[in-house]
Formats: C-alpha cells, structure tokens, sequence
C-alpha cells in the first residue's frame, strides 16, 4: 500500500517533461510574438515622428510667408493713402520678397519664354504659327509660370510653343 500512495504523490507532483522540440518551439513562438509586438510598436512610432515632422515643416514655411502677408496688408492699406505708382511699387516689393522666401525654401522659378519647349518643365496649352524658324519648337508665350525644387517639378509652365 505504501508503493501505491509513493507512486500517485510522485505523479502528482512532477510535472509532465516536454519535448525539446515542444520548448524550442514555445521559445520561438514567444520570441515571434515580442518582434511582433516591436515592430508594431516602430510603426505606430515612426508614422507619429513623420506626421510631426511634416507638421513642422508646413509650421516653418507658414512663418517665413506671414512677413510678406503683413507686407501685403500693408500695400492694401497704403492703396486708399497713396497714388498709383506708390502702390505698384510696394505690390512689386512683396512679390520680391515673396520670391526671396521661395528662393530660400529651395523653390526656383522654370525659365520658359525664349527657352527650347520642354515637355518635362513646360506644359504647352497651345501653339502659334511663326515665320521665323528659329522660333520653332521654342517657348514663345508663358501664361503661367512654373516653379520647381533643385530635383521635382512642382507645377509646369504653362506655355504657347512656336511652331514654323
């Protein structure tokens, strides 16, 4: 009787073994679910880092621009005061500056009119018979200007392209 009580309090007591297998497989699972969880946890991260990046960059332009919005309201207020070329005057000195903030933004005006048409810098809305043939296939009129950065258009020239 006592071998019988020995034997079932000894298989109570231990734990079932598992197979190396089985334990390898559990360490990787776990290890397959912290990764998991990390890379989530990146994501989530990363996509907060870049809203907040995008968000400062749209705050810093927005600052560089409100000094040539105060100039503009200026230039507005001065139209009731002041003669006509005063006021064409101040309107060129904000568009100077605005140009100037551009400039500094890394935004370049496209040169189009007299220049060779491009079709990756201008986008032709028309053409116009010429005499000259030295004017063929180039820019002869620009509507719109167009603005790039040092590598992307950022809105095409709109143009009227010569054609012999």
């Amino acid at each position: 009787m006592n071998d019988e009580a020995d034997i079932q309090e000894s298989a109570e007591t231990e734990s079932p073994e598992l197979d190396p297998k089985d334990e390898r497989i559990k360490e990787l699972e776990s290890q397959v679910k912290t990764v998991t969880a990390d890379f989530y946890n990146y994501r989530q991260r990363t996509t907060k880092e870049r809203l907040e990046t995008r968000k400062r960059a749209q705050e810093d332009v927005i600052i560089s621009i409100l000094p040539v919005l105060d100039n503009l309201d200026r230039a507005l207020s001065a139209a009731s005061s002041e003669d006509e070329a005063g006021i064409i005057k101040g309107v060129e000195m904000v568009k100077r500056q605005f140009v100037g903030v551009l400039e500094t933004l890394g935004v370049s005006i496209i040169k189009a009119e007299g220049e060779k048409f491009d079709p990756a810098l201008h986008d032709a809305s028309g053409t116009e018979k010429v005499e000259d043939s030295s004017l063929d296939g180039k820019v002869i009129a620009e509507h719109l200007k167009g603005y790039r950065t040092k590598d992307r258009v950022l809105r095409p020239a709109q143009v009227i392209v010569g054609k012999k």
